[in-house]
Formats: structure tokens, sequence, C-alpha cells
């Protein structure tokens, strides 16, 4: 059988891992029990947990044991990596709310039942209540600042200003590492590139107390062609809950992505076998809107269901191919019909503004009913809604309907 880190190397999963031959070797012969960590620090995962979740998936698949971390203790200070200030400190009341709305996505995402069962545990548990001073000698004593300020997650704060309470975030992962190490015999980090530095603290720091087998493993970040975030939209994140991203935005946004991105969103956030993703992958002009459509219909099967990926399915077909049901496109019932356009684009989330709504219309990116909307000041009436509905679109991509 095909060793699972050669797997996820193969699938273009892997950017960084420690002590590789040790780690295969381990793979190849036991259930191994791994963690990932995610910071609470929004009431919800964006498409950039979903990397991370898709490695957690595989290497469950291939037998082995998944540990979520929750950084209920870690969100109180917030990781510095990729930042350039501060984070904003959240309260513990909106730290614990944020834990229980992950948990329910991350239980979507990996078993829970079973030989090699997930468990869910967060740090809370075991850091907030910590000694300081105890901390410090059993732990801070392990750790040389030289090499920690030569890290990029500090390297890139100095010029800015790198508070002693954001240091001590590797420490604090670190010592995660640790305890799961000791109490569940948790082996292996895994996490997105930008967090090497402090899975290297948790290795290093299992390595100097003793043991000999801890290990690290970072994977690609989602990037575009151009090397920024994935997921990134005019609203923001791109969030997992539909309450912040509704199925169909999050289809849209998979079915827009540029021709040369195609072959890295199906290896990395489908389950498709590698056959297929060579096959849609070298589709070329008009036909590589077919591997978009799989591709993002597959990715939100995955994350909303296979009901909700149909209904944004047939809305984005009825819309931009004449055919399926208009029923499933985003919708605002209205109170009031007769509102204007500005009213309109603001209610539906087009635009954040009336002055963003004027440039749109002034620039002839609004349409209603088709027909395009030259008149900042136009108010809409019963005979937009002939069918019961109006339809404002703007641009090529973005749809909505009004209801009366």
């Amino acid at each position: 059988m095909e060793n699972i880190i050669d797997i996820l190397e193969k699938r273009g999963y892997i950017e960084q891992l420690t002590h590789e031959k040790e780690m295969k070797e381990l793979f190849a012969k036991e259930s191994v029990r791994f963690y990932i960590g995610i910071d609470p620090t929004a009431d919800s995962m964006h498409i950039g947990h979903f990397v991370a979740l898709m490695v957690a998936s595989r290497l469950q698949k291939a037998g082995h044991k998944p540990i979520i971390l929750m950084g209920g203790g870690t969100a109180t200070i917030g990781d510095p990596s990729g930042k350039t200030d501060m984070r904003k400190m959240l309260t513990r009341e909106v730290i614990d709310n944020n834990v229980k709305c992950i948990k329910k996505q991350a239980e979507r995402f990996v078993s829970f039942e079973g030989e090699n069962a997930a468990i869910i545990v967060n740090n809370a548990d075991w850091l907030l209540d910590l000694n300081y001073i105890d901390f410090m000698r059993k732990i801070g004593t392990l750790f040389s600042v030289n090499k920690m300020l030569s890290a990029e997650c500090y390297k890139a704060r100095l010029e800015t200003g790198l508070t002693f309470f954001e240091m001590g975030y590797m420490l604090l992962q670190s010592y995660d590492f640790l305890y799961l190490h000791d109490k569940y015999g948790c082996k292996m980090q895994i996490g997105g590139n930008d967090q090497w530095s402090n899975i290297i603290g948790g290795v290093e720091l299992i390595r100097k107390v003793g043991a000999e087998d801890s290990y690290g493993l970072t994977f690609k970040l989602l990037t575009t062609a151009e090397g920024k975030k994935m997921g990134k939209t005019e609203k923001g994140a791109l969030w997992l809950n539909p309450d912040r991203t509704s199925p169909y935005e999050f289809y849209q946004y998979w079915r827009n992505i540029g021709d040369t991105e195609v072959r890295k969103v199906l290896t990395l956030l489908t389950f498709l076998p590698d056959e297929e993703v060579d096959r849609l992958s070298s589709l070329k002009d008009e036909k590589i809107n077919e591997a978009k459509k799989i591709a993002a219909y597959e990715i939100t099967k995955l994350i909303h269901g296979e009901e909700e990926a149909k209904k944004a399915e047939d809305a984005s077909n009825a819309l931009f191919e004449g055919k399926g049901s208009l029923e499933n496109m985003p919708t605002t019932k209205l109170e009031n019909i007769n509102i204007s356009i500005l009213d309109a684009l603001i209610l539906t989330n087009i635009t954040t503004s009336k002055g963003q709504a004027k440039i749109l219309i002034t620039q002839g990116g609004v349409t209603l009913n088709d027909k395009k909307v030259e008149d900042i000041n136009y108010m809409l009436s019963e005979k937009d809604f002939e069918n019961g509905y109006a339809i404002i679109k703007k641009g090529k991509k973005t749809y909505h309907k009004l209801v009366k």
C-alpha cells in the first residue's frame, strides 16, 4: 500500500516536513495520532481552514487518528503569524461561543466514530490554569529568544512592534503539542505553511524533554496564480458557515476561478481521483469551464452537502445558461417594493454603501431585469415585478432576486 505521506506529497499538499524518512516509516507501521489547531477568532472557519481539514480527512481515511484542537486558550493572545498588527483581543465569552460554532463545523469533516475516531479538545482546559512562574521555569528556559526572533512569524513584526505578550504564543502552541503528546500519544502536528515556526517549536520542545517521536508537517496555503490567498471576496473571507457565505455564493466563487487555478483547486479541495484531476485540468479554452463546474459542485458538496450543492448548481445554470431553476438564486423578500435602486443594491449586499452603488451605476455595471440602469435615482415599482420578482445584476456574475 502506498504511504499516506507519499500520497499527500503527490497530491500537492505538502510544503515542508520534519524527519521525512522516520515519519514515513512511522506512518507505514502504525496508526498515528496527529493534531491540527484552530484558533476560534471568529464563529466560523473559512476556506483556508478547509485545506487543513482535507489533510486531516485523508490521514484519517488512511487509518490515522485526528485530534482537533480548539484554541480557546491561545486565542486570548492571537497568533502573530502573517499579521502586521497585533490581533484584536477577544473576551472569554466571545471565544467560548466561537469554540462551540467551530466544533459543529469540524464534526462534518472528520469522523468521531470507529477505531480511529477523531477527538476534539480545547487548550483552554490546560492553558488557562497554568502557573506563570512554573511554566516559565519548565518551558521558557528551553526556548532561545535569539532563535525565536529569527522565525518568520516574528521577523515581519519587528519593524511595526512585537509585544512580549505575542511572543508567548509560540511557547503556548509548543506546549500544546507536548501536552497532547504526553496525554494522548500525539506524534505529529499539521498546519499551514505560515505555522512552520510554531510547529518546529513544538517538535523541538518534545525532543528536548527526552522523546524522539515528534514530527511536523505543513501544507501549501491556498493561493491564486498571483500568489494571493484564495478565498477573498468583495465581502471578505469565503466562510464555511452558510449564514456568512451562502452556498450559492460559495459555489459561484469556485465556478469563477482562473483557468490556471483549476488543477490546484481540484487536487487540494476534492477527493476526485488523480486521473480525473489530470483529465479535467488538461481541458482547454471553453471546455475548461466544465472542469470549473465540477470543482464548484464537488467543493460545495463537501462543505454544504449534496442538496445545497445541487441547488447552487441549478441556480447558476438558470442564470448563466438559461436552464435550471431560479428558485435557488440568492433572494430577498421586500416589505415594500417602492424602494430606490441604491437601497436595493445595499439591501441585497451587492454594494455596501450608496456611494459605491452610485459609482457602479454610473459605470454601467447594474442591470434590472436585463435592462441597464442609468439613473442613480431610479425607483423600483410594480412594473419591475411583472412575474412576481425582479432580477438585479452587477456585472456579469453577481445576481440577486427581489420578490414581493
